[in-house]
């Protein structure tokens, strides 16, 4: 059978045939989705900075790219709410069109990560550092929804966290009471709706029903219109930039924090769909799909794009199995787009505030935030340092320190976890000595066993060997039964110590290696291979031989 690792799943469902009703199926889940994900196009556009148009057209590029030449059967692709923050800020220091050139360097690491097939090495992410940047990043989109949400008067409001607390807190006194109303109203019908039917589409059922009621009742509330104008169909053309050296130094970093941001959404998403309709999606695939989509997007003038988990979602839940579903979708959004746009004016802003205010709180999964609290303090430092980062500075920043501190954390409860433990004995008499595990042995005889990689965060423990035991042995039997790996720092404190243990006239033997640090331990010259032995008891075997052969006979 022929290797599928690369194809698109779309390509293997094709030729493996699916069935008529399926397809019917996918292509009014395709609907149902395209419309439940209209309004959140826009609103993470406009929260973004950017016009609601680019929100519409990055759905309809990003969307399409994704399901033709993505690894799963139900993922749906676009804009999502975890890119606002990048977003913002971005296009707050490079403009547009670093935020374009980003988003296409972004693409082309989605497509190389993909490529090397790092699609698998992104499951080794801690889940405390996941949850600590979407915790931020949720409060962040909350923050920035505030002003249209109260209807404050000032547009122009600051960027920094801090500050934005400060001036919310000295402008509190000017919420217009018919913005709070909308948004209040929207809020409500998102989360009431679903008690009462399960068939309509919660979301998009509350923005039609709010500018319905505020159009016809003529409520003084700020809309889409009154901010950006018009919204029509405009057929995109082709952005070309110059990427030069100061260029891409300048944006990689950001470029690297759309891309990993993209990568892991998306890479959840598809595993949630996995679980829900009993697939398997191909991580590499997915990652290449994303790339494309993103390096698409980029030239049409669109923001970022990824696996969108609340829309994939309820593509699985109304029929979705293929991805004719999410290529219906992206069609869906575009037929929209042609027709339809003129209405969008009439959106209020405080309904699409409180949309992005529903986003944020789900995105924050507050329950898995506090129970990771509760684990231990190496995942709360991981957790709160990752969160604050977020915050205060920008993911640019929180993912890698956030990612150091945790692997930083991760080594030094590895190497608390490696213990030398001396084997237990008692006294017989003058010559001998006894254990549970051995029965009687010469006292010139010591055993140590070790527990644990002997990385270089660990190998300190191999230079204190002597303190943990008595003097008078001759031979040291080195117990690796339980050691998986040695690395280099490994070898060179083994090497020191069998150099010291030399000159100290102490014969060290090694019992339990694996093969592959038997192989390591004889490729480096560390130890003769006369001296490594499978299991303890051969070990001691062999020791009673040299102390007989040393000393003529045992005392």
């Amino acid at each position: 059978m022929r290797n599928k690792e690369w194809e698109p799943k779309l390509f293997t469902l094709i030729k493996e045939g699916i069935g008529k009703e399926q397809i019917k199926k996918d292509i009014i889940s395709g609907i149902i989705v395209g419309v439940i994900a209209l309004p959140l196009a826009i609103a993470f556009a406009i929260a973004s900075g950017v016009s609601p148009e680019t929100g519409l057209l990055t759905a309809i590029v990003g969307g399409l790219i994704v399901s033709l030449f993505g690894g799963s059967r139900v993922q749906i692709g676009g804009p999502t709410g975890a890119f606002i923050v990048i977003i913002v800020s971005i296009l707050t220091t490079h403009g547009m069109e670093g935020l374009l050139i980003a988003t296409f360097l972004a693409g082309i690491i989605l497509i190389l990560m993909g490529l090397f097939k790092m699609g698998s090495l992104l499951k080794y992410i801690p889940q405390t550092l996941i949850t600590g940047f979407t915790g931020g990043i949720a409060v962040l989109i909350f923050m920035t929804q505030i002003n249209d949400f109260l209807g404050l008067p000032e547009k122009s409001i600051p960027s920094e966290f801090l500050e934005k607390l400060v001036y919310y807190a000295s402008n509190l006194h000017l919420t217009d009471p018919w913005s709070l109303t909308v948004g209040l109203a929207t809020i409500a019908i998102i989360l009431l709706l679903p008690k009462l039917t399960k068939k309509v589409p919660a979301v998009f059922a509350s923005l039609v029903l709010v500018t319905l009621l505020t159009s016809i009742l003529g409520v003084p509330v700020e809309t889409i219109g009154d901010r950006f104008g018009t919204i029509t169909f405009q057929v995109p053309h082709i952005t070309f930039f110059t990427i030069n050296k100061e260029t891409l130094m300048t944006l990689l970093p950001a470029a690297f924090s759309i891309a990993l941001l993209g990568a892991l959404e998306s890479l959840l998403s598809a595993v949630v769909a996995d679980s829900m309709i009993g697939g398997h999606h191909r991580s590499n695939v997915e990652l290449i799909a994303m790339g494309l989509a993103n390096t698409a997007v980029s030239l049409v003038g669109g923001i970022p794009v990824t696996g969108a988990i609340a829309r994939t979602a309820a593509n699985v839940n109304n029929g979705g199995r293929t991805p004719i579903a999410g290529v219906v979708h992206a069609l869906t959004f575009l037929f929209i787009y042609l027709v339809a746009m003129p209405v969008v004016k009439f959106v209020p802003m405080a309904a699409l505030a409180g949309i992005l205010i529903i986003v944020a709180w789900r995105m924050s999964e507050i329950h898995v935030f506090l129970s990771n609290l509760k684990v231990n303090r190496y995942e709360s430092a991981v957790l709160l340092t990752t969160f604050i980062l977020t915050l205060l500075t920008d993911l640019t920043i929180a993912i890698p320190v956030g990612f150091l501190l945790a692997v930083i954390l991760f080594m030094k409860r590895m190497a608390d976890g490696v213990e030398l433990s001396p084997l237990m004995y008692s006294k017989v008499d003058d010559q001998l000595i006894f254990s549970q595990e051995l029965g009687e042995y010469d006292k010139r005889i010591r055993i140590v066993e070790i527990n644990g990689p002997m990385f270089f965060g660990s190998v300190f423990h191999l230079l204190n060997i002597e303190e943990k035991l008595d003097k008078g042995y001759k031979i040291l039997i080195l117990r690796f039964r339980y050691v998986p790996i040695v690395d280099s720092d490994g070898i060179a404190k083994l090497r020191v110590l069998l150099s010291d243990m030399k000159r100290k006239d102490i014969q060290v033997l090694f019992s339990g290696l694996n093969d592959n640090l038997k192989e390591k331990f004889l490729k480096h010259h560390l130890i003769a291979e006369s001296s490594i032995f499978p299991n303890i008891e051969e070990a001691m075997i062999s020791s009673h031989e040299r102390l007989k052969q040393r000393f003529s006979t045992i005392q």
